[in-house]
């Protein structure tokens, strides 16, 4: 037990501590109310167009586009997003730990990396991991220019042959207190999951299969790539929003702590001041 100096000093360290967590959890609850609804309203758009590319899939020769085309998987990239700091609870962990177990569970593929967020860089550049780009800073004032970005790289790569299939893993939003890590599939884009007695439709194009397909597949690698970039802002601010919040509640119980320390403490000495001069007292008689 220290003196009643050192307990009051840090009595008041933890004070300033819980005022800057407050702080970090106001910042981070205002943040996330964008993001949600930023998340929210994108969306519905770009599920229905997965939904619509994935039936465009199932019903189109694989052979009509690259980006439908399916090789067996030999060299694949895998985009890692995380944030740009910390003071987010396990949100980068989690991430992290479930790219290593992905890329653990397939010894035989050739993965590259391409990370996103600059604790996913300080993180496997320290290891031997293949890192084929880095994008930091582009989540902090998250635009679509910023997925074009990503996407059209991914894209190109792609069809130049550098990889035969991409992967991103992301945490996907579901409430302030809860997150998904998620692997998905980016490329090549996968059909429909249809059961065995259901017999797609055939469509007609207008204009023509392969212009159709030149404009809609990048596009929608775009957008799905925005999408996710979303998932994780607002994951992010989430996950931040809890960590303060219990980083709060830490702080004000261990000033409660501190306090009972230090009203102990501090009456024990009243007490030996009075008993040092009662007896002296006594001894003067």
């Amino acid at each position: 037990m220290g003196t009643l100096r050192e307990i009051k000093r840090r009595i008041t360290s933890v004070q300033n501590t819980e005022q800057i967590t407050k702080a970090m959890k106001m910042v981070a609850t205002s943040r996330l109310r964008r993001a949600q609804d930023a998340i929210v309203a994108s969306r519905p758009y770009a599920h229905k167009m997965l939904e619509v590319l994935s039936s465009l899939a199932l019903r189109t020769n694989p052979q009509a586009h690259p980006l439908l085309h399916t090789r067996e998987p030999e060299k694949v990239d895998l985009i890692v997003v995380t944030s740009d700091r910390g003071l987010c609870g396990a949100f980068n962990s989690n991430i992290i730990r479930q790219a290593e177990r992905f890329m653990r569970e397939r010894p035989h593929w050739e993965f590259t990396l391409h990370l996103v967020g600059r604790k996913a860089n300080d993180y496997f550049k320290r290891r031997d991991y293949n890192i084929r780009k880095v994008s930091l800073n582009i989540l902090s004032d998250i635009s679509f220019p910023h997925a074009i970005a990503v996407g059209d790289d991914v894209v190109e790569n792609y069809l130049s042959g550098e990889f035969d299939r991409v992967y991103m893993v992301y945490n996907e939003f579901k409430s302030a207190m809860q997150q998904t890590v998620v692997v998905e599939q980016l490329l090549p884009i996968k059909p429909m999951d249809i059961s065995e007695d259901y017999y797609p439709v055939e469509y007609t194009f207008e204009p023509s299969e392969d212009v159709l397909l030149e404009q809609l597949l990048p596009r929608h690698i775009n957008v799905q790539v925005y999408r996710v970039f979303l998932e994780s802002v607002a994951s992010e601010h989430g996950a931040r929003m809890t960590a303060m919040e219990s980083a709060s509640k830490n702080a004000g119980e261990m000033i409660e702590k501190l306090t009972l320390i230090y009203n102990r403490t501090r009456q024990a000495a009243i007490t030996t001041e009075l008993i040092e001069v009662v007896s002296g007292k006594e001894a003067m008689k």
